[in-house]
Parts: structure tokens; C-alpha cells; sequence
């Protein structure tokens, strides 16, 4: 048997070798930049996506007295142009109207407050509502002139109000007062006393200074 092989032949031989290898290289590169493509997207992705933040609504100590059970919780959850807040509220009175407020500090005199929304509670006391808006790290507000003139200055903390004076004083929540106490917390500036608020966090460290977009 003649063994010899052509010149021809072993000239394609080397050839198909060559192919094959530039060919599994070109394969691999592929897969490696696929692969750092995905692990780029998939950083990206979760950098634009921040986890929400949970914290609870806590009742003053008066309050607590009159109504055990009250309380509430928050959830904020940060997007790429605003946040998203759901509040809700339970052992509350049933079927009563509250205001909820941004405010520089969780107790009186409270600082800068900012209305927000109302909440409406069930027969059971329950009550929610979810709103959007700045609620995190970069809430602020300023008034460089006009009829009261301040720089800017962050509200970090929640409070929530009874709407109608009557509804705290009539449970008791206000020992000592002779006639329901009147705050100017909700539209029409003729509120109740606070009912909840966060300051169970510091002054200066308020729930949404820990939230972040």
C-alpha cells in the first residue's frame, strides 16, 4: 500500500486545522463577551433598582394611653424620577378622617411640615393610602423669599393627625384639656393632636434619610 500522500493533500490538511482553531477561538470570544455583556446589564440593573425601605408609625405616649392598639407602617419604595410611599394605619378610631405630614422634626413644634395626604379609616380602624413624590434622602424645602424667607432645609420625618379635634379629645387622648386642642395640621387648618409619627429615628436622621434612588 502507498502511504506517500500528496503535496496537495497535506496542504489542505494544515489549512482545515487552521480553520478549526480560528473558528473555536472566534466561539469562545463570543461566549466571553456575551458573558461580560450579561454581567454588565445585570450590574446596571441592580443599580437602577434600590430596595424599599420599611419603617413603622408609632403612637405618642398620650395617644398610646387612649388608644393601645394604634400604629402604622410605611413602606417606600425609590424610582428613577420619584418614590412611591403606602402608608397604613390600625387601631384607630373606626371610620375617622387623618392628615399626614412631612415634617423637619416628629414632635412639637415639628419644624417645616409639608401636607401630603389624607387617610381614611374602616370599621375595623384600618386605613391606607399610597401617594408619590421626593420621600428620601433629597426631600427639601426652601423659600428664598416672599412672605417668610428660609434655605433649604430637609424633612426626614411622618406625622399623622386626627382631622376633627372632637375624635381625640372625646377618648380621653388629651389629659387635662378642657376643650379639644386645635392644631392647624390637615386643609383646613383646624386639625386635631398628632396621633402618630416616627420618632422612634433620631431628629436629624429621620425614615426617609435613610432612603435612596
Amino acid at each position: 500500500m502507498n502511504n506517500t500522500q500528496s503535496p496537495n493533500r497535506r496542504v489542505l490538511g494544515r489549512t482545515t486545522i487552521r480553520l478549526g482553531a480560528i473558528g473555536a477561538a472566534g466561539v469562545m470570544a463570543l461566549g466571553l463577551g456575551l458573558t461580560a455583556a450579561s454581567g454588565a446589564t445585570t450590574g446596571a440593573s441592580a443599580r437602577q433598582s434600590p430596595r424599599p425601605f420599611t419603617f413603622a408609625l408609632k403612637a405618642p405616649a398620650n395617644v398610646a394611653a387612649c388608644l393601645p392598639h394604634a400604629g402604622g407602617q410605611v413602606t417606600i419604595t425609590p424610582g428613577s424620577q420619584n418614590d412611591k410611599m403606602r402608608v397604613s394605619v390600625h387601631g384607630m378610631p373606626r371610620n375617622s378622617g387623618f392628615d399626614l405630614f412631612v415634617i423637619q422634626a416628629p414632635t412639637a413644634p415639628f419644624g417645616v411640615s409639608w401636607y401630603q395626604t389624607d387617610v381614611q379609616t374602616d370599621e375595623d380602624g384600618n386605613g391606607h393610602a399610597t401617594v408619590r413624590g421626593i420621600f428620601d434622602v433629597e426631600t427639601f424645602s426652601v423659600s428664598p423669599g416672599g412672605t417668610t424667607t428660609f434655605g433649604a432645609t430637609h424633612q426626614y420625618h411622618l406625622g399623622l393627625w386626627f382631622n376633627n379635634p372632637d375624635t381625640p379629645f372625646n377618648r380621653g387622648c388629651e389629659p387635662g384639656a378642657t376643650a379639644p386642642i386645635v392644631t392647624p395640621f390637615n386643609g383646613e387648618q383646624h386639625a386635631g393632636i398628632q396621633a402618630l409619627n416616627t420618632a422612634q429615628f433620631p431628629v436629624d436622621a429621620g425614615p426617609l434619610s435613610h432612603v435612596h434612588r
